[in-house]
């Protein structure tokens, strides 16, 4: 629980908070629509995509800007982050996909705001809606961990913009289906707004499958990772990791670290 105590948590938590209220707030808004220029496909999908790559810029550094309980889920899977963390992020993005749902609703028209753009399934059955979120949020969170991936030794670019390129194009395809999702709080902030919540175990069921799918691919077929179980237990438990020349030591504090792992330090200030 030393992560409660850790500042860079709380920045974390709200800088994910702060992300998916914006996120939320820009891409809903693209979708309204205006009597003098209705939306179309690709103003939407520019918006959402756009909006992710701008926040993804924004706040990457401070908390991996997940923005996205479905992203938060696959990370948790792919021991990423610990659970303590990841039940954090979701509470964090929920409330803030409601409050910028909100804050929207309330500055736009009452003509305009209509449904507030919520997911509805369409045209295809539910289930059918779900395996089309599955495979949107599929593409998605393996282009994240993809883009992100330390171990890469190639030019990656600007994760951010393969980022917001992949929401892009997941709304290209799925605006026609679902009003695409692939993010369970974009779903969930309007619904509650409006009060409208038909079949709305879609887009939680469908991101979350996605999610977790490429998760487990990439983790554990695509590029593995070399961490013992007790690397990723540790990881669930939110403790730090700590190689020495002995076996793994489990930190649960930077203070911690420094009183228990031993240091060596250079003969010259040049090898420090």
């Amino acid at each position: 629980m030393w992560e409660l105590r850790s500042v860079a948590f709380t920045r974390a938590v709200l800088a994910e908070f702060l992300a998916t209220l914006l996120f939320i707030f820009f891409g809903l808004g693209a979708a309204l629509n205006w009597p003098v220029s209705p939306p179309n496909v690709l103003q939407i999908s520019l918006a959402f995509g756009l909006a992710i790559a701008t926040l993804v810029q924004a706040v990457g550094h401070v908390s991996g800007a997940h923005i996205n309980p479905a992203v938060t889920v696959a990370c948790l899977v792919g021991s990423q982050v610990s659970f303590l963390r990841a039940i954090f992020y979701v509470m964090a993005q929920i409330l803030g996909a409601v409050t910028g749902a909100a804050l929207l609703h309330q500055i736009t028209p009452p003509h305009i705001r209509g449904s507030l753009s919520i997911n509805r399934v369409i045209w295809p059955d539910p289930g059918q809606a779900v395996t089309m979120e599955l495979f949107l949020t599929f593409q998605l969170v393996l282009c994240i961990f993809a883009s992100t991936d330390d171990r890469r030794g190639d030019n990656l670019g600007s994760p951010a913009l393969s980022i917001g390129f992949s929401v892009v194009l997941g709304h290209l395809l799925g605006i026609y289906y679902t009003g695409c999702s692939m993010n369970p709080a974009r779903s969930f902030g309007p619904a509650v707004i409006v009060g409208e919540f038909d079949n709305h175990w879609v887009f939680w069921l469908g991101p979350m499958a996605g999610a977790v799918v490429a998760s487990l691919l990439y983790h554990y077929a695509l590029f593995p990772h070399a961490k013992t179980l007790s690397e990723r237990l540790a990881i669930f438990k939110g403790y730090e990791m700590v190689i020495c020349d002995g076996p793994p030591v489990e930190l649960k504090s930077l203070a911690q670290a420094v009183r228990e792992v031993p240091i060596a330090l250079k003969d010259s200030p040049e090898e420090i």
